[in-house]
């Protein structure tokens, strides 16, 4: 294999494919770490050039085909591809295969569907390279200080990537911020439910944003403050602290707050609507996920929310009488809901985990993404060590210290959300989380009726409280009751 000019054969360990911001991020946090040296390639030759100029501290090893880029690198030859989702990433696999043999390793960095990763993992894997599907979360920030990883893959790929992206990841307590999830698809799958309890988290502190600035009259720079001392409390995560940085906002040009001059119509990526769309195929309840990603979906129909603008409502505003009571009913609501976000996908990981097989370690989830990446947070720790206490904990919500925050947090969650539905502020994620654990603890559900129902329309029978087996009751003969086969 012949090297081009300003290529070092066998100069870089590790290699960057796709160099818009993400991809010259990381490529510049690998390059900053001891032991790195970085080949970076890129489809249009003038990214790679500016990469390079703009950043000689790096010491890029830069190429400008993939046969360059493949004689740059060691052996086994590992490449992070940071490219758009579909097509591209199986396009730039494709023009690596061909330059790449057994043993060496592709990295799809990019936010992937888990399942597309499954297919690529088996398929790469046909010719002896190693595929590994990774999360990385953080943004761009954190792909250049320290992201949160989340890689699958096989564990040949792992004794070769380990060292690497220990070396790059964020650091929480001394420990960096990455493990080996699982096999083939699982770093993605994690990386998606990563991301839906994001949908879930924003949404939520969206709703106590709009409850107290509607309750108490404060102005979003009021309100900032109020975020800022939440984060000095058990609230303490990256997005309360940005939500007060973007509410101290003021626009440039006519002096509001920023938050008062962005449309409200919420953008979204695929991903929460994926996680719950996996969610439902898997039995799995994540509703308030759902209703975050609804959230979005309804902000962004415009037209159907300015006819419906005169549909009746409570016809007076609402004022709290104490101010300070009702923004501590909203702190104490907000924590008991982000509890049950993430429970719902740790509920949701272990289902992914048994339904493709992968052994996942819920515990060593929580304690990664306590850095680098958008949902870390204070509590994370507290999620962690119930792993470690209960290994097999089927329903997070139950481990001791949740217990303690639902048992003094429980009144406030019920006010605010009656609150919400009395006065006419939607509070989707709010309600629905309340809605879940509620479910959760009640000693009966009305399911036994829909069961009834099923089994009138379509004869699904159903099985009884009394005695095994399944049943079916004759409703369009004389109504009796008969022993069936399980149709559920």
């Amino acid at each position: 294999m012949t090297t081009g000019a300003g290529v070092s054969e066998n100069a870089a360990n590790i290699g960057v494919v796709g160099l818009a911001v993400m991809g010259s991020n990381l490529a510049r946090n690998l390059a900053s770490r001891e032991g790195n040296t970085v080949a970076v390639y890129n489809r249009s030759r003038a990214k790679t050039d500016e990469l390079v100029a703009e950043h000689p501290e790096a010491g890029f090893v830069p190429a400008f085909s993939y046969e360059e880029f493949a004689a740059s690198l060691q052996k086994p030859r590992t490449a992070i591809i940071m490219v758009k989702a579909g097509g591209p990433t199986d396009a730039v696999i494709d023009s690596l295969l061909e330059v790449f043999e057994p043993g060496d390793i592709i990295v799809d960095g990019g936010n992937a569907l888990f399942t597309d990763t499954i297919r690529r993992e088996k398929a790469v894997r046909e010719t002896g390279v190693n595929f590994v599907g990774m999360g990385v979360s953080g943004g761009e920030e954190g792909a250049l200080l320290g992201p949160s990883l989340m890689p699958g893959g096989s564990d040949e790929s792992w004794v070769t990537l380990g060292p690497i992206l220990r070396s790059i990841a964020a650091v929480a307590e001394g420990e960096p911020c990455v493990t080996h999830v699982g096999h083939d698809g699982a770093g993605h799958f994690v990386k998606m439910v990563h991301n839906g309890i994001e949908y879930a988290d924003m949404q939520l502190i969206a709703e106590a944003y709009d409850l107290i600035r509607r309750g108490t009259g404060k102005s979003p720079a009021e309100i900032a403050e109020v975020f800022a001392e939440w984060n000095r409390g058990e609230l303490e995560s990256y997005l309360i602290e940005i939500t007060a940085e973007v509410l101290r906002q003021v626009d440039g040009e006519t002096g509001k707050p920023l938050v008062d001059v962005i449309l409200d119509q919420a953008g979204a990526k695929g991903t929460g609507a994926w996680t719950v769309q996996t969610a439902l195929s898997l039995g799995v309840p994540v509703s308030g996920i759902a209703e975050a990603t609804f959230a979005r979906s309804l902000s962004s129909h415009p037209e159907q929310r300015e006819i419906s603008r005169d549909l009746p409502g409570p016809n007076e505003g609402f004022t709290a009488d104490d101010a300070d009571a009702f923004i501590e009913q909203v702190r104490l609501a907000l924590y008991a809901s982000k509890i049950v976000a993430y429970s719902q996908g740790f509920d949701e990981i272990r289902a992914g985990a048994a339904e493709y097989g992968w052994n996942i370690d819920l515990g060593k989830i929580a304690a990664i993404w306590r850095g680098g990446c958008i949902i870390r947070a204070r509590f994370l720790n507290r999620i962690t060590d119930a792993y470690v206490e209960t290994p097999d904990l089927s329903v997070l919500l139950t481990a001791p210290f949740f217990v303690d925050v639902f048992t003094r947090a429980q009144d406030a969650w019920r006010e605010v959300v009656a609150t919400s539905a009395k006065v006419g502020i939607p509070a989707p994620a709010f309600s629905s989380s309340l809605a879940y654990y509620d479910g959760l603890r009640a000693e009966r559900l009305p399911a036994a009726l829909i069961q009834g129902q099923r089994d009138f329309f379509g004869a699904h029978t159903y099985k009884r409280i009394d005695k095994p087996g399944t049943f079916h009751t004759l409703w369009s003969a004389d109504r009796s009751e008969i022993e069936a086969e399980d149709t559920h």
